[in-house]
Formats: structure tokens, sequence, C-alpha cells
């Protein structure tokens, strides 16, 4: 009678312990989310510096006083409240530098978003100005759908939408809607 009941209890213990290891699941992520609230950054960084390099060559340069930082939400983004300086590198080492108020940079795309104010002054003193303007740091590729004004040596050109490599080499204004001729 006792070896039944030992045999009984040591069946029910063996159905605990496989039930138990079965429902087990890696919810690490989960902890790491207790007392982050989802609408609340997991970091705040200051005067940020960051350089893109490809092949050991800086490709951009970022700079901003204040970035926070979303890493802790299902589409990760870097948000630079307080403005950014971003400076562009094409493989000669000449200088575009692009300034906006306000830039989110998503993670997981490597695209920038900036917005408010942006200015671009290219190496050869070529200037667009437009509200939003996105940059993909993996294809080197500026693009805008918003209202433009691009002034090269010669005019200033009006659009809607902009389109153009990190060089300026094929840079496009779209929709234009005016041309002006600056004279010499």
């Amino acid at each position: 009678m006792t070896k039944k009941i030992t045999y009984n209890i040591l069946n029910i213990v063996t159905i605990i312990m496989v039930t138990m290891f079965f429902s087990c699941k890696d919810n690490f992520k989960e902890v790491q989310k207790i007392g982050i609230s989802e609408n609340e950054p997991v970091g705040i960084d200051y005067n940020i510096n960051l350089k893109y390099t490809d092949s050991g060559r800086v490709t951009a340069n970022l700079i901003s006083t204040k970035t926070l930082d979303y890493s802790n939400r299902d589409f990760p983004f870097r948000e630079f409240t307080d403005g950014v300086t971003l400076y562009i590198f094409d493989k000669d080492n000449n200088k575009s530098t692009i300034v906006a108020d306000y830039a989110i940079i998503y993670n997981d795309t490597d695209l920038i978003d900036m917005q408010n104010n942006v200015v671009i002054t290219t190496h050869d003193n070529k200037v667009l100005k437009t509200d939003q303007l996105f940059y993909d740091q993996k294809k080197e590729w500026l693009y805008t759908n918003k209202p433009v004004s691009f002034k090269t040596e010669s005019d200033v050109i009006n659009g809607n939408g902009f389109d153009s490599n990190s060089k300026f080499t094929n840079a496009e204004v779209l929709e234009v809607t005016g041309i002006i001729t600056l004279e010499d």
C-alpha cells in the first residue's frame, strides 16, 4: 500500500514539474520594462556628438544638445528636441551642413527625419530650405515632399519636393513653382 501511495505521489510531482517546465517562457524584455512607462524615454543624453563611419571613413557627424532615447519601444528611435546639426561628408571629404530645430533617428531603418527650419548648405554654397527633410544614411540620400527653396549659383528654385544624393550631384526640385535667376 505504501508503494502505491509513493508511486502516486511521484507521478503527481512529475506531472507538476513537467507542467511547470513547459509553462515557463522568456519574458526578460517584459521584466526590463517594469517601472518604465511606454511613453517615457529610457534615457536622456546631453551634448551628443555622434559620428557615422563607413570603412573607416566618417560619412556623417550629428551634433545636438539633448537627446531622448526611446529604445524601449517596439520601433525604437532617438528624439532630438532641442535641434540638431548634421554634417555629411562625401568620398572627397567635402562637407555639407544640415541644421534643423527638431529631429528623430529611427534605429531600425537608419532614417533621420529633420523638421522645422531645415537648412542645408553644401560645400559649394548651394542652399536648400524646407520644413521637413529625410536623410537615408544607408543610401546617403536626401528627400522631402514639402515645399522647398533651393538656391544655386545662378537660380533660386521653388517647388514642392526635393530629391538628391548627399553630394548634390543630381539634386532635383520636384513640382517647380517658380525660378528666379540671379544676376552678378
